[in-house]
């Protein structure tokens, strides 16, 4: 019977332990999607893309297809967005963090820009992974 009970507390302890551990996981994403949100709405797209893996596999996915990299991404969105007029403030609703495996997640959301030439609005899904101890994001699709 005592193996038993220390079975269940062991269980619990752990179980707590990993709930603890992606809350943990999914505040530090928002951090980082705060930082981009900010860092956007200060038409700093360079300290935006601080948010994402810095690397030749990173890919975009947006209505005009598949843009591979983190330097052909900042391109991408230079040309988009030439102008604080045109990135103007960026608000967004996250609509959900889920956990793939253990140092990823996919978070989908709604953004929204207000704009001088006029409202965007949209969806997207990011993947997250952690590199090196920090949380980048590896994946980007919107629309």
């Amino acid at each position: 019977m005592k193996h038993i009970i220390l079975l269940l507390c062991l269980v619990s302890f752990l179980n707590g332990t990993a709930q603890a551990t992606e809350d943990e996981d999914k505040k530090s994403i928002e951090k980082v999607l705060k930082k981009q949100r900010i860092a956007w709405s200060k038409n700093n797209i360079e300290e935006f893309m601080e948010g994402y893996w810095k690397s030749d596999s990173l890919k975009f996915y947006g209505k005009n297809g598949v843009t591979y990299g983190w330097y052909d991404t900042l391109d991408r969105y230079k040309k988009a967005y030439p102008t604080e007029d045109h990135t103007g403030k960026l608000s967004f609703k996250l609509n959900d963090i889920s956990k793939i495996n253990d140092g990823a997640y996919f978070v989908l959301g709604e953004y929204h820009l207000k704009r001088n030439v006029g409202n965007a609005t949209g969806i997207f899904m990011v993947i997250f992974k952690k590199i090196n101890g920090e949380w980048k994001i590896i994946a980007d699709t919107s629309s």
